[in-house]
């Protein structure tokens, strides 16, 4: 699964490499945590256009009767998504990019559970395949929330933990957003695990256990 990860990547560079000329305001995240509003590019189908906005992390199905349930929902594994009653609607119709820079999983070591970052090589900025929701409730108030697909862990992943989230390639932006391809054969075959060659890890401290705790000491290597 993919329970907390990090976003500190200037206005500047997301803009930039999603193509976005209006973006939310975005302080540096480094300890991302359930239930966080966070940074959502997704296909405007009104306007035509890529949006970025902040959306709820726990996804909240259209039919739900209240929104508590987004709890279990922050990951959907991508091997089933098109078959799960939570998932399958906004599998077809509302894709979207979570916006991401490192992300964190935990190895049992001695009794005690170490955290470790995973990142792109050079810490460069990317985009993990997530789906969207609009809830609305009995009182008018909405909500938009999302959840993260997870797949197979890659040979840098699988010593730590056995999932990891869907890291999309550049390449496949359109695709993904594209709310015209409904086709699960099509789709599914950008839900693999990303080239480990491409990746980072490390130790870092267990202050990132806290959820209070969001400073760059996060993401600090562990000496």
């Amino acid at each position: 699964m993919c329970g907390r990860f990090s976003l500190s990547a200037t206005i500047e560079a997301i803009g930039q490499q999603f193509d976005i000329e209006k973006l939310p305001v975005l302080e540096p995240q480094y300890n991302i945590t359930p239930s966080q509003n966070i940074a959502v590019v997704f296909y405007d189908n009104d306007n035509l256009l890529r949006k970025c906005e902040k959306f709820h992390w726990g996804l909240i199905p259209s039919w739900a009767s209240f929104p508590k349930m987004s709890k279990k929902l922050i990951n959907a594994r991508s091997e089933t998504v098109e078959e799960k009653p939570s998932f399958r609607s906004a599998f077809k119709y509302r894709r979207c990019l979570i916006l991401a820079d490192g992300f964190y999983e935990w190895k049992n070591h001695e009794g005690e559970k170490q955290p470790f970052y995973f990142s792109l090589r050079h810490r460069r900025l990317f985009a993990i395949a997530g789906l969207w929701e609009k809830w609305k409730s009995p009182g008018g108030e909405e909500i938009r929330s999302c959840t993260i697909l997870t797949t197979e862990a890659n040979e840098i992943l699988k010593p730590i933990h056995h999932r990891m989230p869907v890291i999309l390639k550049p390449e496949y932006y359109n695709l993904w957003l594209n709310t015209e391809e409904h086709s699960p054969s099509v789709l599914k075959k950008l839900l693999s695990p990303y080239d480990p060659t491409e990746m980072s890890a490390y130790r870092v401290s267990k202050i990132v256990n806290n959820p209070r705790n969001n400073s760059l000491e996060c993401i600090a290597p562990l000496n």
